[in-house]
């Protein structure tokens, strides 16, 4: 009877209300316990490199922390033997130092750290290991229902095709062919695009590296110019044998020098750090400028018989297709400190002046305009009028003429608008309407008026290069953006976050061994990957493009020193084709979709236009479209890869690196 009532008296006890709570807790403890040590010892840390993908399925090998023992231990005399030492944990990461720009106390730090490459991977290795997220990113992408058909080459005949440029069909409806509209952007319409990979030109070939092709390019790579053999050129370039040489270099340095001497003030690569050249020929005053710190943009319209822009950028000078007509050029105003026209041919006093005064606009205050050619020096009827028509228009804008001296003339635009508003009652141009954006360029018609000032300084008050590449400039403040108060942090944490991406792949990615020099940015924000660039000594230039999907950042690109462009990534860039070594793209593919304007074929074909042979691509997107954009490039004809992000295998962004292969 006795084991009976030790039975009942047992059950009563695991009924008890207390007994039900302890074996309760003791259970959810012991869960708790193991699965913390469980995730702990797997993720012994919050840093992600960017290593290969090769995400795959646990196997039933894998080895992870035992749960529970399920074997009940035999009673022994002999106390069993000491289990080994569990090995030591690295030290935890703080996860809000680690992760972002806010501490724990919500503040904005810059305390924050970025993961790095994996260095010991080759880029064959890169190819072969895109694992399991290639899977993951075609079913965020297109459910892996669908593929791009492999595009086709265009014909010969397109090897030079600069879409907005070459539109006959418009250039005859409207009737251009006298007109200077027909030197700007003509696009296509809608659906009616570039829809075949342009094809190089027959004999190209690997570009000469920097700076060797400051002096010499391959004539095959610039097949058509009226350039050699012309009057007026025939000083500065030739042909030998299989290369254009270009022999300006010391006629450049001599006018480069004597307008130092005119105005040291101007003072290189301190004051002075972005300038504008104007027709610029071949780009001898650009390529020369560098040695001085100086970025000189060259801007002229697309000519078949010359090839200006497109000898400047094979060359690897800082170019693109621009002409002074109709429309705003696509720069902020206060952009460059230092205009340069050296017989240029801008008629600048044409239509009420609104030439120079599209130059008075993208003029930093205090900067200077220099003009050199005939009319400043010859004595002929009709040059001595363009110089009486060019001083009267200057002295009606308030620009002050510094210096005149044999073929230069130098004028400095004004600090303030003091001298705009003692003009006498009448006097025109007048003032531009307040309600008027001088940094609003997209589409936007030339205006007779004059740019007012910034009453705040800004625009004018940058410090000195190389300091203000990295000092937050004024106009951050003007910037519309969700964020007010925080503006400075978050362009010092772009920056720094920047600044280590880079890092890794100069050394991951060996990318001072690629040799690049031309280089566009797709999405700019505040041009960090460009000024990443210029402090890991990657002898190269960046052509910021700042979307039209998003903020105009311009101004803030132009005030650290650095140069860019706004662009609308559904209609074509005005470069010509295979101008460009790298194109970063961070996030664009993702904003654009949203827009529902364009494909993403529409954008990447382009890319596949201005992208060299043997350039390489690098995108950043999220998963949910890197699986279109994979197939995309595959079609056109890329080596592509994945790869994940500093943020880990399961971030939700993720990265692409393509490479066109010659």
């Amino acid at each position: 009877m006795k084991p009976v009532t030790f039975m009942n008296a047992l059950c009563e006890a695991v009924r008890a209300p207390t007994f039900v709570k302890v074996t309760a807790f003791t259970i959810l403890s012991l869960s708790i316990f193991f699965l913390f040590d469980r995730f702990s010892s797997t993720y012994p840390s919050l840093i992600f490199s960017l290593s290969p993908v090769t995400r795959k399925a646990p196997s039933p090998h894998s080895t992870y922390p035992l749960p529970l023992a399920t074997k009940t231990p035999t009673l022994s005399s002999t106390p069993p033997p000491s289990p080994p030492s569990p090995p030591s944990k690295p030290a935890r990461v703080d996860m809000l130092i680690r992760m972002g720009i806010v501490d724990d106390t919500g503040v904005m730090s810059l305390d924050f750290e970025v993961g790095a490459i994996d260095e010991s991977v080759t880029e064959e290795e890169l190819r072969s290991m895109s694992g399991g997220r290639e899977e993951e990113a075609e079913k965020g992408g297109r459910s892996g229902s669908f593929k791009v058909e492999k595009y086709e080459v265009c014909e010969q005949s397109m090897s030079e095709y600069v879409p907005c440029m070459d539109n006959e069909d418009v250039n005859r409806r409207l009737k251009l062919s006298d007109s200077v509209e027909k030197y700007e952007r003509h696009c296509p319409e809608e659906r009616k695009g570039l829809g075949c990979l342009v094809p190089r030109p027959k004999g190209y070939q690997v570009k000469i590296p920097w700076p060797r092709s400051r002096d010499e390019v391959w004539l095959s790579n610039v097949p058509r110019t009226g350039l050699v053999g012309n009057k007026g050129s025939y000083k500065w370039i030739s042909i030998r044998k299989d290369k254009y040489i270009f022999l300006g270099g010391g006629r450049a340095d001599k006018h480069l020098n004597q307008i130092l001497k005119m105005v040291p003030e101007i003072a290189f690569g301190q004051k002075t750090r972005v300038a504008l050249d104007v027709e610029s020929g071949v780009a001898d005053f650009g390529a020369f400028l560098m040695q001085h710190n100086v970025t000189a943009l060259s801007i002229a319209g697309k000519d078949v018989h010359e090839n200006q822009i497109h000898f400047a950028l094979e060359r690897g000078v800082p170019a693109m297709v621009a002409t002074f007509a109709t429309r705003r050029l696509l720069y902020p105003s206060h952009a460059f400190d230092f205009i340069h026209c050296l017989g240029c041919g801008v008629n600048w006093t044409l239509d009420d002046g609104k030439l120079l005064l599209e130059a008075n606009r993208i003029l930093r205050a205090g900067g200077y305009f220099v003009w050199a050619g005939e009319p400043v020096y010859k004595h002929e009827e009709n040059l001595q009028k363009q110089w009486k028509e060019m001083e009267d228009l200057t002295t009606r804008i308030c620009w002050e003429l510094v210096k005149k001296k044999g073929y230069i003339a130098i004028w400095k635009k004004p600090l303030n608008n003091s001298c705009y508003l003692n003009r006498e009652s009448g006097v025109q141009p007048p003032l531009c309407d307040s309600n008027d954006d001088p940094d609003n360029v997209w589409y936007v018609g030339l205006k007779a008026c004059i740019t007012p000032l910034s009453e705040n300084g800004y625009g004018a008050n940058v410090t000195t290069w190389p300091a203000r590449l990295h000092y937050p400039p004024d106009r951050l403040q003007s910037i519309e953006m969700d964020a007010y108060v925080s503006r400075k942090e978050i362009f010092m944490a772009e920056s720094k976050y920047w600044n280590e991406i880079i890092f890794s792949y100069v050394r991951g990615f060996r990318w001072k061994d690629f040799k690049l020099r031309n280089v566009m940015d797709m999405r700019a924000g505040y041009g960090g990957f460009a000024a990443a660039l210029h402090d890991h000594q990657i002898d190269c230039w960046v052509m910021n493009v700042v979307p039209v999907s998003g903020p105009n950042t311009l101004p803030v690109i132009y005030d650290r020193g650095l140069i860019g462009v706004r662009h609308d990534w559904c209609e074509p860039f005005d470069t010509y084709p295979r101008t460009y070594d790298l194109l970063h793209a961070n996030g664009l593919f993702t904003v654009e979709k949203k827009r529902h304007k364009c494909d993403i074929s529409t954008i990447m074909l382009e890319m596949d236009r201005i992208l060299r042979p043997d350039g390489r691509v690098y995108i950043r997107d999220k998963v949910s479209v890197i699986g279109e954009v994979k197939e995309i490039a595959s079609a056109l004809g890329w080596a592509s890869a994945l790869r994940d992000t500093e943020e880990g295998p399961y971030s939700s962004s993720i990265m692409l690196i393509c490479d066109k292969r010659m």
